[in-house]
């Protein structure tokens, strides 16, 4: 189904070397809930979260009870464009300094974005990378140990598969020379032409999620051996995350169709965006072990066998890609729909009808990152083949919301 691999390359040494798990996490594990959304790329096949973070020593019990539910009605201002002239940026990675690392599906490279200045320092390229369709060079996240490793994670389409490597970033080294050799450390996901999913962020209990797609492959998002239509929950190191639902199983929760999304909110509480096939685009609330319905249901079914979106959009209005959570609601990118979306929400639910802002100012929208308290990043998609390029795209702009 899968392999694992338990090796790693550090500056041309080969490190064999396993980090316990803390049983504490298991107990984590099962405080989590999360969503879905549905992933329509609106073009033919229908097909197109993050930095790290660790659980907060306050009890997640209380900050449940804290929450408040947000007003029905936020706003989103433009404060400004950060830098511009990425070529199909994707995967984006604020640093702790402040700086970003994003990037770019269809040239296999990782870029240094200056936080304040806007300038771009090219890491490198990623070996392995095999470009094509919808596939490429695609999400990336921080280790959580970042501080200490300089491990930057990244999910990429090989000749192959879809599979997941984490490299040694070196600042030291030259512009083009910062990245070392990737260490594989979990593949055999399905890849096609469309929906290769993509995003991996690290959750609040230190695991690794990644959103999978089924490659176009509609059978492959029931069958639970495979790893296509799936979010996974794996170890840092690549293996089953412990507490999973399933047995020696990396699957977290299964039916999906394309998964490109994926946040926590304040309460721990997974949501995940999903692009639809022709009638409804998702956002989903993530129960460990859950079915979400692809292929036999999209959008709403009123079937106790599948778990339901709390939202659901036209495929023309939406075409979700990267969420985030901040100010109390989940904020979509969407791709076809040339907009942004805030659903406000209170627990697990809808706390009101989801709002569009800059809708067509910016073309495709396909990452949205916290960027602290009331701010966001949000990068454009508009040089990945199916946008119309304006001049200076594609570009990441910062915005305050409410």
């Amino acid at each position: 189904m899968y392999e694992r691999v338990r090796t790693r390359r550090v500056e041309g040494t080969t490190i064999v070397r396993r980090r316990a798990v803390p049983a504490v996490l298991t107990a984590a594990t099962l405080l989590l809930t999360a969503g879905c959304s549905s992933d329509s790329g609106g073009e033919p096949g229908r097909g197109e979260s993050a930095a790290s973070s660790r659980t907060a020593s306050q009890p997640a019990s209380s900050r449940r009870t804290a929450e408040k539910t947000p007003p029905a009605e936020g706003s989103v201002k433009v404060v400004r464009t950060l830098v511009t002239g990425l070529d199909s940026p994707w995967g984006l990675a604020p640093l702790p300094e402040g700086d970003l690392l994003v990037s770019s599906r269809d040239e296999g490279t990782i870029t240094r974005v200056d936080g304040e200045t806007g300038g771009k320092t090219e890491l490198g390229e990623v070996t392995g990378v095999s470009p094509s369709g919808e596939g490429g060079l695609l999400g990336i996240a921080l280790s959580p140990d970042y501080a200490s490793d300089h491990m930057i994670y990244a999910y990429f389409t090989s000749a192959s598969d879809n599979r997941v490597v984490r490299m040694f970033y070196d600042e030291k080294k030259p512009s083009g020379e910062q990245l070392g050799a990737p260490d594989t450390i979990f593949k055999g996901i399905p890849k096609g032409v469309i929906h290769n999913g993509g995003r991996i962020a690290f959750g609040p209990d230190g695991m690794l999620y990644a959103g999978t797609g089924e490659s176009g492959e509609r059978g492959l998002a029931q069958d639970k051996d495979s790893l296509g239509g799936k979010i996974l929950r794996l170890t840092p190191e690549g293996e089953p995350a412990p507490g999973n639902p399933f047995d020696d199983s990396p699957v977290y929760s299964y039916g999906h169709r394309n998964v490109q999304g994926l946040a926590w909110d304040s309460g721990q509480r997974l949501f995940a965006a999903e692009f639809g096939q022709d009638t409804w685009d998702e956002l989903n609330a993530i129960k460990p072990g859950d079915n979400y319905g692809w292929p036999e249901a999209e959008g709403k079914a009123d079937d106790s066998a599948f778990h339901d979106p709390i939202a659901q959009w036209g495929t023309d209005e939406a075409s979700p890609s990267g969420i985030a959570y901040a100010e109390g609601s989940v904020w979509m990118a969407g791709l076809r729909g040339r907009r942004l979306w805030r659903i406000p929400l209170e627990g697990t639910a809808a706390s009101a009808a989801p709002q569009a802002f800059l809708e067509g100012e910016y073309g495709r929208l396909r990452t949205v990152v916290p960027a602290g308290g009331d701010r966001l990043w949000l990068v454009t998609s508009n040089t990945d083949g199916r946008g119309e390029p304006r001049k200076g795209d594609d570009r990441i702009l910062e915005l305050q919301v409410t």
